[in-house]
This record gives structure tokens, C-alpha cells and sequence, in this order.
């Protein structure tokens, strides 16, 4: 493990997180997703920055429509941001057109087993929230999970957060990699990570900081530096 993690630091992100193994050293993926509260032209500035110190960028914007979220991609490629980073949240056409690298279901989107069907070029995620979500989408061929929220956060006033324990029992129930999201701090992401989780999902903790950038590299710096303890909550 101690390699691993000098290794990992030495080499900086992971060019090909998606070849990593649960509970191998390599997964420490760090998943950066919209907020819904910047312009195409403000997330691009943002992502050109920090492309570098993250494995995936999801792109859920709910008020864009088709056209914008493929001009956004445009954008987003013309800048140097790599389609194998690039996951769409819901519009599985758009991700197919667009040859990026994965599409993110949610409770809204077609049936993961056909998706898998038509679209297995494309690394499926899927949200859950229960235990027995993430077995059915494990089941059913989900490529990884979104789980959470963990902690209080911004962006679900008045909802209790899951927690570590439900975070522990989500990741020890199923093998595919389980990504927490919803109050992630550089703080306490050893902390999830310990739990289980196989990566981190963050959104206005990077995207809306003052300082992008320094913000993106606190999370980077948590995710290499961590070892292989676990915890008991």
C-alpha cells in the first residue's frame, strides 16, 4: 500500500481510472459534477484549470437543452478537457454522439439493462440511495454507483444525510465501486474513503470556491495521501 500511495503521488492523477479494481490501490477516483449555477462559458474556464487533478466531470445540467449541453462538450474538448473524462448525466444520446465516455443514470432515465444493451461502450453509472438500490444496479451491470448524501449539504436543504455507516454498508453489499457524494470536504474524505467508498463526488466545493484551482488540488492531496485503514461507525 505504501508504494501505491508514492506512486500515486508521484504520478499525479490516474491517465486510466476506469482499469482500476475495488480495493485495489489505484481507486481514488475524483468526480467533479455541475451545479446548475454557472454558465457553459464559466464551467468550461473552470474545467480547463482543473481537468488535470480530476478522473471525471459529470454534466448535469437540467435547464440545458440538447444542443447546449453538445456546444458545452464542443467546448469543453476545444480546450484540452478529454472526452474519456467527460460523463453526461441522463442524455444517453447526447453522450453517444458526442463520443464521450459515460453517461450517469438517475430514477428518470431508460432502464439500465437496456442502456447496457445498446450503449455498452459507454461506462454507466447509476445514483442510488439504499443498500438495495446498489445491489440491483450492480445486478443489472452498472459500471459504478453514486451514493449519498453523506453529509449535510447545500444542495438538499432539509434532508437528513445518509451517513458513513449507510455509506459502509452500501460498498461492503456489492463489488462495483461506490462514489460518495453531498458534503465532501478535503476534510473528511479519509473518512469516506475508510468507509469504503472507492471515490468522491464534489460539486460546489471545487466548482464555486474562490480559488478553484488550490481547491481541486486539497482534494487530490486527500485522495493520494490516504491509506488502507477502515473504520467502524
Amino acid at each position: 500500500m505504501v508504494f501505491c500511495i508514492v506512486r500515486k503521488l508521484l504520478a499525479g492523477p490516474d491517465p486510466n481510472p476506469i482499469q482500476s479494481q475495488k480495493g485495489g490501490c489505484a481507486i481514488r477516483e475524483f468526480h467533479i459534477i455541475s451545479t446548475g449555477q454557472q454558465s457553459a462559458g464559466e464551467l468550461v474556464s473552470i474545467l480547463k484549470q482543473i481537468h488535470p487533478y480530476i478522473d471525471f466531470v459529470h454534466l448535469r445540467e437540467k435547464t440545458w437543452t440538447d444542443k447546449e449541453m453538445v456546444e458545452a462538450i464542443d467546448r469543453l474538448l476545444s480546450q484540452g478537457v478529454p472526452s474519456e473524462k467527460i460523463i453526461v448525466n441522463n442524455r444517453i444520446a447526447v453522450a453517444h454522439v458526442t463520443g464521450v465516455r459515460g453517461v450517469q443514470l438517475t430514477h428518470q432515465s431508460i432502464g439500465l439493462p437496456k442502456v447496457k444493451n445498446y450503449y455498452d461502450h459507454l461506462r454507466i453509472g447509476c445514483s442510488v440511495h439504499s443498500t438495495d438500490e446498489a445491489i440491483n444496479a450492480a445486478d443489472h451491470g452498472a459500471d459504478y454507483l453514486v451514493y449519498g448524501h453523506i453529509f449535510e449539504s447545500g444542495s438538499k436543504p432539509g434532508l437528513a444525510p445518509r451517513g458513513l455507516k449507510n455509506l459502509q454498508d452500501v460498498a461492503e453489499s456489492t463489488t462495483v465501486p461506490v462514489i460518495a457524494i453531498g458534503g465532501i470536504t478535503p476534510e473528511n474524505t479519509r473518512d469516506v474513503l475508510a468507509a469504503g467508498a472507492s471515490g468522491i463526488a464534489v460539486l460546489s466545493g471545487v466548482l464555486l470556491a474562490r480559488n478553484p484551482l488550490e481547491a481541486v488540488r486539497s482534494y487530490r492531496r486527500q485522495l493520494a495521501a490516504v491509506g488502507d485503514e477502515k473504520a467502524v461507525w
